[in-house]
């Protein structure tokens, strides 16, 4: 008995390990190619945007005894969402130079989202339901893990005068 459960937990092990390298080798992959076309990332990050701001107004506001969280609450997340809709959009359509400040900005705005909505779980977690709290715990993991692919990209542009130019990598800076 004692055997079989040793090696059901080093199963386990070699699966998460397994998993964790895979995920490893597609967020290096994805930081790759988005280093490449960081306008790309400013898309990414406000349909994002966009799909929170349009979750938390409409339907986590008129569904709130199945989620749980405040209306004031999710006024200040969906307003906050919204604005960082605004702030990427501008920057994918406009943006022709800086990605690295950029992407950082938005970055460390998603970062702070993230603790914001952290804190309001904290705050209301008499107040959550089973559901609003997966939703909410959902959506920071996958704000966090947005973050850490924006961090990761701005890392991997040049700190040179072409940080200027038009697309990372080119030959000539504009």
């Amino acid at each position: 008995m004692i055997k079989q459960e040793n090696l059901t937990s080093k199963k386990k092990a070699y699966i998460s390990s397994e998993l964790q390298l895979k995920m490893n080798r597609i967020i290096k992959g994805l930081t790759n190619q988005l280093v490449k076309k960081p306008k790309t990332l400013f898309l990414i990050d406000s349909i994002g945007a966009f799909l929170t701001a349009l979750l938390l107004f409409v339907v986590l506001r008129n569904l709130t005894e199945y989620f749980g969280m405040p209306k004031n609450t999710l006024t200040i997340l969906w307003s906050t969402a919204a604005c960082f809709w605004l702030y990427s959009a501008v920057c994918f359509l406009f943006l022709k130079r800086k990605w690295k400040l950029y992407i950082k900005i938005i970055s460390f705005a998603n970062l702070f989202y993230c603790m914001l909505t952290s804190a309001f779980l904290f705050i209301h977690h008499d107040e959550l339901t089973a559901l609003g709290l997966t939703y909410f715990l959902l959506e920071i993991a996958i704000i966090c893990m947005l973050a850490y692919i924006e961090l990761n990209v701005a890392a991997k542009i040049l700190n040179t005068s072409c940080d200027n130019q038009i697309m990372p990598g080119s030959k000539s800076c504009l």
